[in-house]
């Protein structure tokens, strides 16, 4: 008889590619001074692309790798599809209602002036669950068809509405006009705002997210020639885009899905022969088994210090004070941010060897 209660495949490659982004996100996160930060840890300003814009549609695509190691084999064995249905939504809803919790806590902490409802974990629940319907009721092929019409109408969409300009593109009106001063950048005198993790911008995050579906599915069945085909097909064609709609982060544009959904793919290639084939340590599997915990509780600890006035000056006291003197601005900063990162690594290590694991 089957089990339609079984365990989620799980591969060790995956667990560590997770694990290695969301340390990547806490450490371009917390740097001891955002006046001084090596560029690569950095976000481009606009148009282009650093190391740092690789991180979220990283983790995005392993969500959808994740969805087709954990969901769609339910769905082979016969599982209940009402029942897989209400837990991809309840579970869509704990990562967003989480999401609103640390902005609320933001909200109430640093006093800011208005409560921001956008998000990154709340982009992750929305493409977590529209990729988890999809991997229910949606056909491989459709799939392709809907990243494929995404991508390509968001190009559309975007060109004929006032192209790519900061805050007068059609992305970044639509959520000045939905939000308002909620949006994480708002000019009251103008009217005009963005928001990264906006509304019209999230169509192409889903198509990273079903890009990471089909790699998942790949992966499962040990077609690795298809990540690794598929994966330098998707770069060179976000290469080759870029001139007509250039890669930008800020607005998740079509090119930038392609480039990075590319690179992922290779990353998800290249961790699999390593660690799941040729058995190189899992580093940073610890992050990647307790990826939320990490990232919402790092979060919550930065909040609560910053909120503390405790944050500046753990930083000056405990690293700027005599390092810069020696070592000039920007290594105490990065220190300050490997030491949290490190610390972090400590706390997930623990709970992963005790087999605490906070799933949500």
């Amino acid at each position: 008889m089957a089990n339609y209660n079984s365990p989620p495949m799980r591969f060790n490659s995956v667990d560590t590619l997770r694990g290695i982004t969301v340390a990547a996100m806490l450490l371009v996160n917390n740097p001891g001074d955002w006046g001084h930060v090596y560029w690569p840890l950095l976000h481009a300003q606009w148009h282009g692309i650093t190391p740092t814009d690789l991180i979220f549609p990283f983790f995005l695509f392993i969500v959808g790798v994740s969805i087709a190691l954990g969901i769609v084999p339910r769905v082979e064995t016969g599982a209940d599809p009402a029942t897989l249905r209400r837990t991809i939504w309840i579970r869509a809803a704990k990562i967003i209602g989480l999401g609103l919790l640390l902005h609320l806590l933001a909200f109430w902490l640093l006093d800011k002036p208005w409560f921001r409802p956008w998000g990154v974990l709340q982009r992750i629940g929305l493409c977590f669950a529209v990729a988890g319907m999809a991997a229910l009721y949606v056909r491989p092929r459709a799939q392709w068809i809907f990243i494929a019409v995404a991508l390509l109408g968001y190009w559309a969409l975007l060109a004929v509405s006032g192209g790519y300009v900061p805050l007068t593109n059609l992305a970044s009106r639509i959520d000045a006009a939905l939000l308002g001063p909620m949006a994480y950048q708002f000019d009251a005198a103008t009217g005009r705002g963005h928001e990264p993790e906006g509304l019209l911008s999230t169509l192409p995050a889903i198509a990273t997210t079903l890009l990471g579906l089909r790699a998942g599915e790949w992966l499962r069945h040990a077609q690795l020639w298809r990540l690794l085909v598929i994966g330098v097909a998707l770069s060179v064609m976000g290469w080759l885009w870029a001139p007509l709609f250039p890669i930008n982060k800020n607005l998740w544009t079509s090119s930038y899905v392609l480039l990075t959904g590319g690179c992922a793919m290779l990353a998800l290639a290249l961790s699999h022969v390593l660690i799941d084939r040729y058995r190189w340590p899992a580093w940073g599997r610890s992050f990647g088994v307790n990826a939320i915990a990490a990232y919402a509780g790092s979060a919550a600890m930065v909040l609560l210090f910053a909120g503390l006035g405790w944050w500046e000056p753990i930083y000056r006291v405990g690293f700027a004070n005599w390092m810069t003197p020696l070592f000039g601005p920007y290594l105490p900063s990065l220190a300050f941010a490997l030491t949290f990162v490190l610390f972090w690594w400590g706390v997930v290590r623990w709970m992963d060897r005790h087999r605490w694991y906070l799933k949500v």
